[in-house]
């Protein structure tokens, strides 16, 4: 099944219908082209809302964080932006809802598959790091401080939600060292 084709469904799915607050809209960015892979958790109220991957606060530190402009971002033939779910879960007691496993357990293998030209996987949030960092048991903090051992093709992300700013502030190395390292893996893979 080619891409098209494949997005085309992605984007048609209903799977969650009935399950997440309406309406059902499956926001992704994907591209045969892209070399980066954004692997977060799932839209919030706003994205979804909108239609566009990271189109509210948490976008504009991810943006800052990687050192791109909004149009090297927005470009699907540099960058790829699957969640572990494309539709906006709801909201918990802590925050939004955990993605339902539905979704990636149906679409994620054939969208990764997809991408034949990735050289870079920013894996953002405890779920994105379940799926795509397998040896890894511990915390998000280990995860993250630990960004070196996942090889270079994978750094591992806290969700760049103003919510976390108290995990940035105990965790300064995050910004001292691992941002430097991101940036330059990010301008290397877009090169």
């Amino acid at each position: 099944m080619d891409s098209p084709d494949l997005l085309s469904q992605v984007r048609r799915c209903r799977l969650c219908a009935g399950g997440i607050p309406d309406p059902v809209r499956p926001v992704v960015q994907h591209h045969s082209g892209a070399r980066i892979l954004i692997a977060g958790q799932a839209p919030g109220r706003k994205v979804q809302a909108s239609g566009l991957p990271f189109d509210d606060a948490s976008g504009k530190r991810l943006r800052d964080w990687m050192g791109v402009t909004r149009a090297t971002f927005y470009d699907p033939e540099k960058v790829a932006i699957l969640p572990m779910a494309f539709c906006y879960p709801g909201t918990g007691k802590s925050g939004d809802l955990p993605p339902p496993p539905i979704c990636a357990e149906t679409w994620r293998e054939k969208l990764l598959a997809g991408l034949p030209n990735l050289r870079l996987t920013l894996a953002i949030g405890q779920y994105a790091q379940g799926w795509h960092i397998k040896k890894h048991k511990g915390t998000l903090t280990e995860a993250v401080r630990t960004w070196r051992d996942h090889g270079p093709s994978l750094i591992p992300l806290p969700h760049p939600s103003p919510r976390n700013n108290i995990w940035l502030k105990r965790n300064p190395w995050f910004g001292e060292e691992l941002l430097p390292d991101l940036r330059s893996r990010i301008a290397a893979a877009l090169r």
